[in-house]
């Protein structure tokens, strides 16, 4: 097989050839066009902030499209070379590929996420020159700058937990982060677009205990107000928004968060990961990177910057760019209430160089450098050292 080079030369060597073959004026502002594809320029700066920092996409997917998936296997063995390159090239780090696996009942569910995890480990069995599993805080040290990708296993669902005791099984096997409940409800508690939302039950306390005991993040990301007002009152760990937005920015959306639950998060020493999925992120159109940009300076507001990362909730390519088939069934499959548009992504940050975009969107801001580091990765760097290592 072809040896890759490392992405940090590519980016320069992009970088660099792009500045050559411009005029002097354009040398002068120190911007610079890194791929063939896309006639954006970035600043020095703003490379040198994404090539330089840990970046970790709290909910970032390899792939939405049923077809790619099937296209490159169980193992991804036929994942090209120029899919690994735009891997590589995309400046993310580590991926955090959590998906809401379920089923009818909780052995099903069991199941499922058995299956679920076994596909993972053949895939980072089957990729080794390109995966590395996320397990410990010594993974995320390691993995920037090793020409691999970190893939950290999560479930946008806790439905496999029969009983406590499941934890610790599937801890085994390598999730490390656990939604509580997708929309609906659960034995654990209550999903955003539940008509009732009872907050956590007394099996979802032991469960989140257990997680809190073995290590694994508590996320409520697609939860409802009281379960998630209530798993930041019983965990004695961070409690995780991994990808989610502000409700004072989308008045009524039952995915976004209030300000208290906000308040309540940063109260465990948290983080919360903004997504760019339109209707999250504003009714208003045209929806834009600003739009976007405005919920990290509305949490930096109310809690502090150091409780903000990204959490895309697409994969490099966007939820438009899927199959015409399956994105019309997945807009189906929700209720009325996520408010789908036309479009569900943002144009300017639904591509595989998005995390540059999300970057310049903040150095125009005028977040500091220290501030971008930990909102591209340092401060789930953090907290997810912090519950490991429980």
């Amino acid at each position: 097989m072809t040896d890759f080079i490392s992405r940090r030369t590519l980016v320069r060597g992009a970088a660099t050839a792009a500045g050559a073959a411009l005029a002097a004026p354009f040398l002068n502002l120190g911007r610079h066009r890194l791929f063939a594809w896309s006639e954006q320029e970035y600043t020095r700066r703003c490379i040198d902030l994404v090539e330089g920092s840990l970046v970790i996409d709290m909910l970032g997917l390899t792939t939405l499209s049923g077809e790619r998936r099937q296209k490159w296997g169980p193992d991804y063995a036929g994942l090209t070379e120029a899919d690994a390159t735009e891997f590589r090239m995309s400046g993310i780090d580590v991926f955090h590929i959590a998906s809401g696996v379920g089923g009818r009942t909780s052995e099903q569910a069991y199941q499922n996420v058995l299956a679920w995890c076994a596909s993972w480990n053949g895939v980072v069995a089957g990729r080794p020159d390109l995966f590395v599993r996320i397990d410990s805080a010594a993974d995320l040290a390691s993995v920037h700058g090793s020409d691999r990708v970190g893939l950290l296993v999560g479930v946008q669902n806790s439905a496999h937990f029969r009983d406590a005791a499941d934890v610790e099984t599937f801890h085994a096997l390598g999730q490390r982060v656990s939604q509580l409940t997708y929309n609906s409800r659960n034995m654990i508690g209550n999903g955003s677009t539940e008509r009732v939302d009872g907050g956590i039950s007394d099996f979802g306390v032991a469960v989140v205990e257990e997680m809190n005991r073995v290590g694994m993040a508590v996320d409520v990301s697609h939860s409802g107000d009281r379960t998630t007002l209530d798993a930041c009152e019983v965990s004695r760990a961070p409690v995780l928004y991994t990808h989610s937005n502000a409700r004072a920015l989308n008045p009524g959306h039952p995915r976004c968060k209030t300000d208290e639950a906000i308040r309540q998060m940063a109260r465990t020493g948290g983080v919360m990961g903004i997504t760019g999925v339109r209707n999250f992120v504003t009714k208003e159109e045209p929806t834009t990177v600003e739009h976007y940009i405005d919920h990290f300076d509305h949490v930096r507001d109310l809690v502090g910057v150091e409780h903000l990362g990204i959490g895309s909730d697409i994969d490099l390519h966007g939820y438009d760019d899927m199959p015409p088939a399956e994105y019309d069934g997945l807009k189906a499959a929700y209720k009325g209430s996520y408010a789908f548009r036309d479009k569900i992504d943002i144009d300017e940050i639904a591509h595989p160089k998005r995390v540059f975009d999300v970057t310049d969107g903040l150095i125009r801001r005028g977040y500091t450098d220290e501030h971008i580091r930990g909102i591209l990765g340092g401060n789930f760097q953090r907290v997810l050292g912090e519950i490991w290592g429980a």
